[in-house]
């Protein structure tokens, strides 16, 4: 792939593209799918230590809409 970028006279020059870099870590996340009581969630594992990194949606979050007495709208305050 080339890219041309204008030089200081507006002129187009061909550009080499940067190779890009891995982090050394990269390999050390692995990203998991599973599905929950209502709809999936997302979590990034470290391979080494089996910590979960971060998680999407919350635990709290998936906990609150696991219970009976959950309901839509009910994570933020809507009423005056």
């Amino acid at each position: 792939m080339t890219l041309v970028q204008p030089d200081a006279y507006g002129q187009g020059v061909e550009a080499q593209p940067k190779p890009v870099q891995a982090e050394p870590d990269a390999g050390r996340y692995r990203l998991t799918i599973e599905e929950g009581p209502n709809g999936f969630v997302y979590k990034t594992l470290d391979r080494v230590t089996g910590e979960v990194i971060r998680q999407l949606p919350r635990e709290e979050v998936v906990k609150m809409s696991a219970s009976p007495t959950y309901g839509a709208g009910e994570v933020i305050k809507t009423k005056v």
